[in-house]
């Protein structure tokens, strides 16, 4: 036993020092050229600002109440706490000391400039898509475009072992590709406005970092159209279940015209389908409202060109049945008196609601995707739409938290599953309460 005791050891001391061997091993970048002219030319600092714009880089790099791109914003994580770094050009305390290279290897690379690796909350398998010429366009914008801010940079709240930087190598050279193999493997898309769509889907929106699921590992199970799982919803952030982006009838975009896809990205709203709410409000007010009409286009384009997602668990096929009871006064189950009790006067017994203010239930794939958090976490906390240059009154849904039990939220959220012609799976109360501890603990760190 000993001596198998032994080997064992033997052999774990052997697999650590290969994995630490593989992590140091440095990677090698190609560099990009600029001449120091074009780094602060007008219009390229221009240009940088509406990519940072499309990549959403506030969102993550502005903490609440702080000054731009400052960092400091917390982003919870599976290990722990991130805090955001500071991106301002102060030598000291934010990337002023940047080369371009530097920049790069951080942006497309996940390479700190000490040559240690970036936690993948900064989403640079996505961002390695991006071109040179939009790399070195950021690059202007971030050093001449951004004012400095002195604002050294929170420590990260995750303890150790995990705190240890180095295994962070070993999953970026795993798992984040190559920004040259991208661009020689490119897929090439006949349609020049879906190229467009994807390449700003795919890279500077890094939709996927929400919408594709994860494997066990963390990474993103796809990152382009050529798996299936990519942009097919699954993931929960910040207690919300990010949906499906593909084309399936009911949990996706497959009853979504391309043009009901650009009003919901440019006000926050479509004229029937949804209603912006929870943290894909932010992007709407940071992001996609401020993108040119044929960015929003080409985007809605290359959404509605992806196939539909296999093994989907909910349908949905228009039936007036539930919608005749209700507006006969038969609420004839527990769920359909809660329903007209506490849904009805907006989202209306027909479950259709009214166009451009409160979003329709009958086919809604927030209510008939596979995970029912969304659903649950809407009808407990409530939420409010975005205010956008297009949208600007803020509407809102009322919580439920303190009226209804968790028997009472699965019952109505069953219920809403199940009826106008939806049909997905049931809600069990056991999954309500998940969900209410989750929020309440949310609140309590906010």
């Amino acid at each position: 036993m000993s001596r198998v005791f032994l080997i064992l050891i033997a052999v774990v001391v052997v697999a650590g020092l290969a994995a630490l061997g593989f992590a140091m091993l440095p990677t090698t970048t190609r560099s990009i050229s600029a001449g120091s002219s074009d780094q602060d030319n007008a219009a390229m600092v221009e240009k940088g600002r509406y990519l940072a714009i499309a990549g959403d880089c506030s969102a993550c790099h502005t903490a609440a109440d702080g000054q731009p791109f400052a960092g400091g914003l917390p982003i919870l994580s599976p290990i722990g706490t991130l805090y955001s770094s500071n991106i301002t050009p102060d030598r000291d305390t934010g990337i002023g000391g940047y080369s371009l290279n530097d920049f790069d290897r951080a942006l497309r690379h996940g390479i700190l400039s000490s040559g240690g690796t970036l936690y993948p909350a900064m989403p640079y398998p996505s961002y390695a898509r991006l071109r040179d010429e939009d790399v070195l366009s950021l690059y202007a914008y971030f050093i001449h475009g951004v004012p400095p801010v002195h604002a050294a940079n929170h420590t990260n709240g995750i303890r150790w072992p995990l705190s240890m930087r180095w295994p962070l190598a070993i999953w970026r050279k795993l798992f984040a590709p190559d920004p040259d193999q991208l661009t020689a493997a490119a897929i090439r898309y006949s349609d020049p406005v879906v190229a467009r769509g994807a390449y700003l889907v795919q890279g500077l929106e890094h939709c996927g970092s929400c919408h594709t699921p994860r494997a066990l590992t963390l990474q993103e199970k796809a990152l382009d159209e050529s798996g299936s799982d990519y942009l097919a919803g699954g993931q929960v952030q910040d207690g919300w279940s990010a949906v499906n982006l593909r084309s399936n009838d009911a949990a996706g975009l497959g009853r979504w015209s391309a043009q009901e896809l650009v009003d919901l990205l440019k006000d926050g709203h479509s004229v029937s389908h949804g209603v912006i709410g929870s943290a894909m409000g932010d992007v709407v007010v940071h992001s996609t409202q401020h993108l040119h009409d044929d960015d929003l286009a080409a985007i809605a384009a290359y959404l509605k060109s992806l196939p539909p997602a296999p093994h989907e668990v909910s349908t949905f096929a228009m039936n007036s049945a539930t919608a005749h009871r209700l507006q006969s006064g038969i609420n004839d189950t527990r769920g359909a008196e809660l329903y007209v009790d506490n849904c009805a006067v907006c989202h209306r017994t027909d479950g259709e609601g009214y166009a451009r203010v409160f979003p329709e239930i009958a086919g809604n794939s927030t209510v008939l995707s596979g995970d029912a958090t969304s659903l649950i976490r809407l009808i407990l906390v409530g939420s409010v739409s975005p205010d956008t240059a297009g949208g600007p009154s803020r509407l809102g849904m009322p919580a439920f938290a303190s009226r209804l039990s968790d028997e009472e939220v699965a019952t109505l959220a069953s219920f809403v599953r199940q009826s106008w012609g939806n049909a997905a799976p049931a809600v069990k109360a056991r999954s309500v309460k998940a969900v209410r501890e989750n929020a309440l603990s949310a609140a309590t760190v906010q």
